[in-house]
């Protein structure tokens, strides 16, 4: 990534000039919309891997029921923010260079707390059979692409806050998802090497890669978030 240094040159002299490092500045109403939106992705993660975590100890079917609502009314007020958020960013003509930048980090991180939601709820609906030589991995995959999620937030808010920070938050996204890929191999490996039925073969690895592309998400959010980083710094 190139420093976040700009240069001008002004009667043959160059001068460096660094960048705000607030997006928003004063507008403080904003920033805690997008503050409140991200805790709500934050929180997305922590109940889908709370949720992994008791559907592979058996749970009973109630308190499954309970967290997939309590996902469900996370994502819900996650959208509800968003909608917001995007509402004001153009009824008060607020940042109109980086408005786009911003609200397509917005909708991408709105989408993986909605594919949060959509797995565990298919998980709770298929019930797959995770027998105990899979279990402490399927918790591992759930708790690193947590990881790398939370990463992806925490370059959200630095990009907003101290856009220097961006690039520190980004390679632990990248981590992490190296670490779900690997995880998810292992795991994979194993099934397909046991004496399971095809069919109990193939669901299990279904939701192997479900979980997996959760981290290739996160991994495309610190994607495009280097490129917005970079655009604010020229």
């Amino acid at each position: 990534m190139p420093s976040p240094f700009v240069f001008l040159k002004r009667f043959n002299v160059i001068v460096m000039k660094e960048p705000k490092l607030a997006l928003f500045g004063k507008t403080k109403a904003m920033e805690t919309l997008i503050d409140d939106f991200l805790d709500k992705v934050s929180e997305g993660g922590l109940r889908f891997e709370q949720g992994i975590a008791a559907y592979i100890d058996q749970s009973t079917p109630e308190r499954l029921a309970e967290r997939a609502e309590q996902l469900r009314v996370t994502e819900g007020e996650g959208h509800r923010l968003r909608r917001s958020i995007e509402t004001q960013l153009y009824t008060e003509m607020l940042i109109p260079d980086f408005r786009g930048d911003v609200l397509s980090l917005l909708e991408d991180l709105n989408y993986v707390l909605g594919k949060l939601e959509d797995i565990f709820l298919a998980i709770t609906v298929e019930q797959p059979i995770i027998d105990e030589p899979y279990r402490a991995d399927f918790k591992l995959l759930a708790s690193s692409v947590v990881k790398a999620i939370e990463a992806a937030i925490l370059g959200s808010r630095a990009f907003f806050r101290n856009i220097t920070a961006v690039r520190d938050h980004l390679a632990k996204v990248y981590f992490h998802e190296d670490e779900c890929d690997q995880v998810a191999i292992t795991l994979k490996r194993a099934i397909f090497s046991s004496a399971l039925s095809l069919d109990q073969k193939m669901h299990l690895r279904y939701f192997v890669d479900r979980i997996d592309g959760l981290a290739d998400e996160a991994e495309e959010v610190g994607d495009w978030l280097a490129i917005y980083s970079i655009k604010r710094s020229l």
